[in-house]
């Protein structure tokens, strides 16, 4: 017998297991037909040319965003949250890049991937080899990049956007850092922006949310509904 005491879907029949399962089915096909569209429509999206030289520092001293193409033609930047006076990255990035796995995948689709943080290249470095991680990092210290791309916030730099919104962010917070994700070409010397995505728009980075969101107690965060009837999932620390 099941143990009321424990936190759980409703017990039912295989049949009418089936009927609700089913049921769900066309919603589920109707989600993804959507979502293969959505992506669609942003392959389609207009891209912007950058104008401004950045300059980061990586393994071997300065480089140019062109140099972080390695050569290919598309670059995926992973804004890495992980500020100057930081001793260790924003756990929630360090999450994110310990379920990243083989992207050898990009690299046989001419696509580049990296992190970029704010931090001097010697702790990005550091933390990365404690980590285990492979993935090309590099600081941006030296440039506007971050303030650009809505990764860093300071109103003494530029004005505070973030998800392409305006944002207020207290002033003993600032420089304040946040995660995003952006996506630039390459034609010949000249390099276009076409992508950024910001807060929940970079879970699909990794899996283990959509892994979470199948099963029945979910993501387990304050924000999700529960069904109803269902008790008070567990609190995880």
């Amino acid at each position: 017998m099941a143990d009321q005491h424990i936190a759980h879907p409703p017990i039912t029949s295989k049949e009418e297991w089936l009927t609700a399962r089913t049921a769900l089915l066309e919603r589920e096909k109707a989600q993804t037909k959507a979502r293969d569209a959505l992506h669609a429509d942003l392959r389609r999206l207009p891209m912007v040319k950058v104008d401004k030289e950045y300059t980061f520092t990586g393994p071997d001293g300065a480089v140019t965003l062109a140099d972080l193409f390695q050569g290919h033609r598309q670059l995926i930047v992973y804004h890495f949250m992980f500020g100057p006076t930081w001793e260790k990255g924003c756990p929630g990035c360090t999450g994110y890049v310990d379920e990243i796995g083989d992207l050898a995948l990009l690299d046989e689709r001419d696509t580049a991937f990296v992190l970029v943080s704010r931090a001097a290249y010697a702790k990005l470095a550091d933390y990365r080899a404690q980590h285990g991680w492979t993935i090309p990092w590099y600081s941006s210290y030296d440039s506007d990049f971050n303030y650009d791309y809505q990764a860093t916030h300071d109103e003494a730099v530029a004005p505070t956007i973030y998800n392409f919104r305006p944002i207020t962010v207290p002033a003993a917070e600032q420089p304040g850092e946040a995660q995003g994700i952006s996506v630039f070409f390459r034609l010949g010397d000249e390099i276009y922006h076409t992508y950024s995505s910001y807060a929940r728009g970079c879970e699909s980075l990794t899996n283990t949310y959509s892994l979470l969101d199948i099963t029945p107690y979910g993501r387990q965060e304050d924000w999700e509904d529960s069904p109803a009837g269902f008790p008070q999932r567990p609190t995880y620390g």
